[in-house]
């Protein structure tokens, strides 16, 4: 049989493997074999290593203008030959490399050229033109940083040293973002992996529709539900769309939501998942590193901003089920029967908070050790049928590979830039910028720092887009008066958001693939229905309790505010509770809830107003339920 030159690289194997190595050998870099062994590796050789194996599966499944491919062309297959073998010898001779590096030798140039053009070619291809185009400049602006006028002017750099710089430094391609995704991201996903091939997603959906079916709406909050539980393990909101939104969007649709409002609950369920602890998707890891903290204390902060961004949603498309007359979801098994029949599936979660919370445990060890619970869990008992077995670890190991090779260039990529920053001087540069532009205003900042997130956001995973503006936003927000973690909470969550915030809103356009509906129109439905998410971070900036951060009675009071606020504002968007609301009647709500809100803790003499505002918009609600139909959020 004749066998083309064309098809070599058109079969799966050399892709498995590739992906099945990167999570075998995260687990025994995370279990110390090679020190146990007596092996001295450094974490630059292993990341090498990892990055290797990333380039080698992005060009073999990705062609110039296509993201996807069944078949590798010619050139990809060189091209991620070369990336692959580059890699591999940096990794194996990486001690020597760096004991050459002063001498500025062929060979480091030859690398950094090899994983500077691979990364960002990847990157293109896989994440799209807005991220290559921002590395792309600051590597420009590297070359010609001594000719900038004024305070941009930087270090003088020459090709050759700016090429082994980025692309072989510890500080730069080496960094602190391939770190966690090679060392901590890669854990979670496995154990992600795991528990929904133990039928953990059939587990989550059934749960959710039984606690919410029978509600008014429930097959939206059903969507809410299962999509939170979905998105806490997964991190990301357009596979959370895709996975769950095949079940609940068909379900919103059959009870009376229309086509585009289906979508858009969807997509702000999904997107909402990023924030949600326990995993909270490889940002909230990215961000413990960053500000040296543990992990629990990220985790901790994002309970409040979290169950806010979730309760504005519940109570909107509650709002809208009662006013256009949705009836209660399709329930057909009570709590007690899911959790009689996947009980086994909660135990990878107990196991998860005990080490992370209880032992504090590093949490790459946790999901170690979760993702082992869930192994024995799943194979001695099923659910539906999904049981675990030597299959379904291997596909584990595989598909958690394949599935962060994206992710892996994407944050090399951005240690670029952050490599370049450092080294140029630019990051000094831009905060003292911003700052004097500003005039240390905060709320100018804020607003500033919300625009560029969700610019840059715009068609970008989040956490690619997080550990951009960690180097490039926060230090002038710090430097303005805002505590470091409400800064960098701020800027994921704003990045969070442009998931949902056309004209490129990823998750609202995955949720109108489903719907076949117009993607830009699902896009402008889901900032409608979550337009109270745009307002939780500005709260938890002004008001760092709701980060955890202060007085317990303090921290009560505004969460009872931002919530109060929330409604108010919900039911004014709406235009309904128990009747249809006259625009007076809308507009006084509208306001009664932005002034309720805790947006003026700073501004002292409008603190007890702000308490009357929440009280009175309490009341007016009340004096319309008196008139009209009894409340009822659930």
């Amino acid at each position: 049989m004749a066998f083309k030159v064309s098809e070599i690289f058109t079969a799966k194997l050399p892709i498995s493997i590739c992906g099945g190595l990167m999570t075998l050998v995260c687990i025994l870099w995370n279990l110390d074999v090679h020190t146990h062994l007596g092996i001295p590796i450094l974490t630059e050789q292993y990341l090498a290593f990892q990055l290797g194996m990333a380039i080698f599966i992005v060009y073999l499944t990705s062609s110039f203008r296509k993201k996807n491919l069944t078949k590798t062309s010619i050139l990809g297959g060189i091209i991620a030959l070369i990336g692959l073998c580059t890699l591999l010898y940096t990794s194996f001779n990486y001690l020597d490399l760096l004991s050459e590096q002063a001498y500025r030798p062929m060979s480091l140039t030859i690398i950094g050229f090899v994983v500077i053009f691979c990364v960002t070619e990847g990157v293109r291809r896989k994440a799209g033109l807005s991220l290559f185009i921002i590395v792309a400049l600051f590597i420009l602006y590297a070359l010609l940083a001594h000719k900038m006028p004024g305070m941009f002017v930087g270090r003088k750099m020459d090709i050759v040293p700016l090429l082994q710089y980025v692309g072989f430094d510890p500080s730069a391609a080496f960094g602190l973002p391939l770190t966690v995704a090679s060392v901590i991201v890669i854990l979670f996903v496995f154990f992600g992996k795991l528990l929904f091939l133990a039928g953990g997603g059939e587990f989550f959906t059934d749960l959710a529709t039984a606690l919410t079916g029978r509600t008014r709406g429930g097959s939206a909050k059903i969507s809410i539900v299962a999509s939170a539980l979905f998105g806490s393990i997964s991190g990301s909101a357009v596979s959370n769309v895709v996975t769950t939104g095949i079940i609940t969007i068909p379900m919103m649709r059959k009870s009376g939501y229309s086509d585009r409002d289906a979508g858009a609950i969807e997509a702000i369920a999904s997107t909402g998942g990023q924030l949600t602890p326990p995993i909270m998707g490889a940002a909230a890891f990215l961000m413990a590193e960053f500000l040296e903290i543990s992990y629990m204390t990220v985790a901790l902060a994002a309970i409040i901003p979290a169950l806010l961004y979730y309760f504005s949603v519940f109570v909107q498309v509650d709002l809208i089920a009662a006013r256009d007359n949705i009836k209660s979801g399709d329930e057909r098994q009570s709590a007690k029967e899911v959790l009689k029949k996947g009980w086994h599936l909660i135990i990878p979660f107990v196991v998860l908070f005990v080490a992370l919370f209880g032992f504090q445990i590093d949490p790459e060890k946790s999901a170690l050790v979760s993702a082992v619970s869930v192994i024995v869990v799943g194979a001695l008992k099923s659910y539906k049928g999904y049981r675990i077995n030597f299959s379904s670890i291997i596909d584990a190991f595989v598909s958690t590979g394949t599935s962060l090779v994206d992710l892996i260039l994407i944050v090399t990529a951005a240690g670029f830039v952050i490599g370049i920053l450092n080294v140029t001087g630019l990051g000094f540069a831009l905060t003292l910028f911003l700052v004097d532009s500003v005039g240390g205003n905060q709320f100018v900042i804020l607003i500033v720092a919300a625009l560029i997130s969700t610019l840059l956001g715009m068609g970008m995973p989040t956490s690619g887009v997080y550990v951009l503006l960690a180097a490039l936003i926060v230090p002038s927000m710090v430097e303005a008066g805002i505590t470091p973690i409400s800064a960098h909470m701020f800027i994921l969550y704003f990045g969070m958001m442009s998931m949902i915030t056309p004209p490129i809103a990823l998750a609202a356009f995955a949720a109108a693939a489903i719907t076949k509906t117009n993607p830009v129109e699902t896009g402008w439905s889901s900032m409608r229905i979550g337009w109270a998410s745009y307002l939780i971070p500005f709260a938890f900036v002004v008001a760092p309790e709701l980060l955890l951060e202060g007085s317990f009675w303090i921290t009560i009071v505004d969460t009872l505010q931002a919530a109060i606020g929330i409604a108010a504002g919900s039911i004014a968007v709406v235009g309904f509770i128990g009747k249809k609301l006259k625009v007076s009647t809308r507009v006084l709500l509208a306001v009664l809830g932005f002034f309720g809100m805790p947006f003026f803790e700073a501004l002292h003499f409008m603190l007890y107003p702000s308490y009357i505002a929440a009280v009175l918009a309490i009341l007016f609600i009340f004096l319309i339920q008196f008139k009209g139909e009894k409340l009822n959020f659930i």
